[in-house]
């Protein structure tokens, strides 16, 4: 099966980000972004079928957005990738909308960048659909500058890519455009949102992503002045900043309840000896066991932390077991219900770890209560 051509970068144990073109452009469009998202994700550029490296084959007319959508899943199962975030500008962005609503599984957060939930209506894509296939891209690439871009600012990169296309894929993603209406379902998107506006954008302007912020729960607004169509190589540092911000939210949600359940002395005492070679690690803690793992509603506080006692005895594991007797404690958990999880360790986990599990909880429970 061919797959979308892209273009990874970051380490591959990093959190995965997948990147979006807009119509006409490839993944250059990432260019002054990426890089520096790559620090922190392992961030995957895509080009659109016709675009940039992916074969036109890949499209044929009357394709949709779900289209594109089932391709750029393919892409992320060949890479291994099963939750990813995604962020993406114009139809990227449409991609990503029609995975929150279609997907939301595989998204952990979607950032929809001068897009739309509608594309004003089929007929101007029929009608742009109609003008490529009989005189192809040249005459459109002539005028992407103006509409891409405020002021004298331009890409040539960018326009090259767009002269370049492959016409028959290009109308076949303007049939998709003209397709793609997904204003009734919005209410339905459940994954943490931010939609990135150019205030100079003629067209997706401010409204349309104000309207997807309207709607989508507790979705996030940020315009950009200065900055038309093509955000992310108009302005890349806003569009980094902002889009730093969305997708490190899991790392702070996951700081606030490492906080709330081991408590600040402690969690300060680790921030303390964070290095850089550790800070990594420390971010996928944070992020990962506190933002992800703690925060599923499936099991309370409580259920968690006797898990994950009885988790720490039966790997021998006894610093990290004081270190939640007194989360269990500050989470609720009474001496009594603390030696009861110990005491089942000792028929599941064996007795010599059960013995070693209740010295370390003793001596934890006496410092607690001030006895030792």
């Amino acid at each position: 099966m061919k797959l979308l051509n892209h273009h990874a970068e970051g380490p591959v144990s990093a959190p995965p980000l997948l990147l979006g073109p807009s119509l006409g452009t490839s993944y250059a469009l990432w260019d002054q972004v990426a890089p520096e998202l790559s620090i922190t994700h392992r961030v995957v550029r895509w080009d659109l079928p016709g675009h940039g490296g992916s074969a036109a084959g890949l499209i044929g007319a009357g394709a949709t957005v779900g289209d594109l959508a089932g391709q750029v899943l393919a892409l992320a199962d060949s890479l291994g990738i099963e939750r990813f975030a995604y962020a993406g500008v114009s139809l990227g962005g449409a991609v990503g909308l029609h995975l929150a609503v279609h997907r939301p599984e595989r998204l952990s957060s979607l950032a929809v960048i001068c897009s739309s939930a509608h594309f004003n209506g089929s007929k101007p894509w029929e009608e742009r659909a109609a003008l490529v296939r009989r005189e192809g891209l040249a005459g459109l690439a002539e005028n992407a500058g103006a509409r891409w871009f405020a002021g004298d600012f331009t890409v040539p990169r960018l326009v090259r890519d767009h002269r370049d296309a492959d016409p028959d894929a290009y109308a076949a993603c303007c049939d998709a455009l003209a397709a793609f209406d997904l204003r009734d379902r919005l209410t339905e998107i459940a994954v943490p949102t931010l939609l990135i506006a150019g205030r100079e954008d003629p067209a997706t302007p401010p409204a349309h992503l104000r309207e997807i912020a309207d709607a989508v729960p507790g979705a996030a607004l940020v315009e950009l002045p200065g900055a038309s169509h093509l955000a992310p190589a108009q302005c890349p540092e806003a569009v980094l900043t902002a889009l730093r911000a969305h997708i490190g939210q899991g790392a702070l949600r996951g700081m606030a309840v490492r906080r709330e359940v081991l408590g600040d002395t402690h969690v300060d005492r680790a921030q303390a000896r964070q290095t850089p070679f550790t800070a990594r690690f420390q971010d996928f803690i944070s992020r990962y066991a506190w933002g992800e793992i703690w925060t599923d509603p499936t099991l309370s506080r409580r259920e968690r932390s006797m898990i994950t006692l009885t988790a720490l005895v039966a790997h021998g594991h006894y610093d990290e077991l004081a270190m939640h007797v007194r989360a269990a404690r500050r989470g609720g958990l009474t001496p009594e219900e603390i030696g009861a999880v110990l005491l089942q360790t000792a028929v599941y986990c064996g007795v010599p770890a059960a013995n070693s599990a209740f010295a370390t909880a003793q001596r934890v429970l006496a410092e607690e209560d001030g006895t030792s």
